[in-house]
């Protein structure tokens, strides 16, 4: 397991692509660019490079004499094996936000210390980050791995009694479908059921408890008929409410037709899953969710402990 802070033990630039870096104790990072004073700063994915001290102290005990900026590299990090983080990684220190773009690099023109030692660790260890936040670093600053942001998880639940028999397209599931998807969420089960209360139960229980989904959203089952039971379903199995979402559906939709104040859908929470009660008309599934989904994401990384303490803000 990879630790999730570590020390910056060097800063490292060169103001020429191509020769020895050097060693500094600070230095300005620039968002979109890199460290200011660096020739390898600019709009491209391979803004900073980073390589772990204990690697290079490893490399060390072999015999080799190194010293820091000798690999190419910008930072050099106590505590953190930079090999084992996957791309996409974001790494905080102070105000500074970085995201590693690229794990190693093809060595296409072997370096003096590969010419003396047979190897070089840079092209296996090192890694490559952009600047998505500036700010200065010194020697000594600590660096924190923040959580991965792993891929969010969703399940789409349509209740209908025509769609379940089969006498109904399922048009709404579609549109939630397409629209997770367009948006990054990965789609772990997609089913309909019709208008009861213990099967409805009883799936937004396995979605969340056994699926471990981040996300459950369902279509249908909001109205006024006495069929439509999909909001009691809902709250029967939640922990807490998340009043706020369904409020802002409602707000949004008001503003095209009247008749969204009697849509009764609720949006709660059961464990580190939220369920969000959409409409059954498509039109109306598309209006709210292109309302709420760019938010969305925020709300489930908080529930999941996806943002952690090193988060900047």
């Amino acid at each position: 397991m990879n630790n999730t802070q570590g020390t910056i033990k060097a800063i490292c630039i060169s103001t020429v692509r191509g020769i020895q870096k050097e060693s500094i104790d600070s230095a300005e990072i620039l968002a979109g660019f890199g460290i200011s004073v660096d020739a390898h700063g600019g709009d491209w994915h391979r803004q900073i490079s980073l390589l772990s001290h204990d690697k290079i102290e490893q490399f060390r005990q072999l015999g080799a004499d190194v010293a820091p900026g000798a690999f190419g590299e910008n930072l050099v990090v106590e505590g953190i094996d930079f090999r084992a983080l996957p791309v996409g990684t974001q790494l905080a220190c102070g105000d500074v936000l970085l995201e590693i773009t690229q794990i190693g690099k093809e060595c296409h023109h072997r370096c003096a210390i590969y010419h003396k030692m047979g190897d070089c660790i840079m092209p296996r260890e090192g890694v490559f980050a952009k600047t998505i936040k500036g700010g200065s670093i010194s020697v000594g600053d600590p660096m924190c791995v923040l959580p991965a942001k792993n891929k969010l998880r969703a399940a789409i639940l349509t209740l209908s009694d025509k769609g379940a028999a089969g006498n109904r397209a399922d048009e709404s599931g579609i549109v939630i479908r397409d629209m997770l998807e367009q948006t990054g969420y990965e789609i772990v089960e997609q089913s309909i059921l019709p208008d009861d209360k213990d099967s409805i139960q009883a799936q937004l229980v396995r979605f969340a408890d056994r699926l471990d989904v981040g996300l459950v959203l369902t279509t249908g089952g909001t109205g006024f008929s006495p069929r439509d039971i999909t909001p009691e379903a809902t709250l029967a199995v939640a922990e807490r409410v998340a009043p706020g979402i369904a409020e802002a559906m409602r707000h949004n939709s008001l503003q095209i037709t009247k008749r969204a104040m009697l849509s009764r859908g609720v949006a709660a929470i059961r464990g580190k899953t939220l369920i969000v009660n959409l409409p059954g008309s498509p039109k109306a599934v598309r209006e709210n969710l292109e309302y709420i989904l760019p938010e969305l994401a925020h709300g489930i990384e908080i529930l999941r402990g996806l943002t952690g303490e090193c988060a900047v803000k």
